[in-house]
């Protein structure tokens, strides 16, 4: 039976990468010069440290820049709050997104079963698994989730006919 799964994850090499360009730009600037401004990589969580809540989102916007030109989805990126550390050094904790989150795995499945196409999706712990009698369906399917579900970074992989 065919099937194929939609999962939400980063291509954490070119994450990596976007995140060594981004402090490479940082440290040749002149607006950061002698400043404290970086980004940190740890498994899937990014800290970036900055002297002021300007600077941070400066940071920000340079390390969103490097995703887009490495055609990384921004949306894979979740912020968290500002905190300061000490004096006026302020950081950010962001999360990269790795799997599909229950609740949205709850709104795919609905979303397949409501638009009446002939397969069946269940949730596979992170993923959410689609299979039918037919490959059309099933590319059909794909397409109703691209148009329908804008706010997460889909991947459709593991197409088995």
């Amino acid at each position: 039976m065919p099937s194929f799964d939609v999962v939400c994850e980063a291509n954490m090499v070119e994450v990596k990468n976007a995140v060594e360009q981004s402090n490479k730009e940082i440290s040749t600037r002149f607006d950061f010069k002698g400043s404290d401004a970086r980004i940190e990589i740890k498994e899937l969580e990014l800290t970036a440290y900055a002297d002021d809540d300007f600077k941070l989102s400066q940071i920000r916007d340079v390390l969103w820049s490097k995703c887009a030109k490495r055609q990384l989805d921004v949306r894979f990126l979740d912020s968290g709050d500002i905190q300061k550390i000490g004096g006026d050094k302020v950081k950010q904790v962001i999360t990269v997104r790795k799997g599909v989150a229950s609740e949205d795995a709850k709104k795919i499945v609905r979303l397949i079963k409501d638009s009446k196409i002939k397969v069946q999706a269940s949730i596979q712990g992170e993923s959410v698994r689609v299979s039918g009698a037919k490959r059309d369906d099933l590319q059909s399917a794909i397409a109703l989730l691209k148009k329908e579900i804008q706010d997460l970074p889909l991947d459709y992989n593991n197409f088995r006919d």
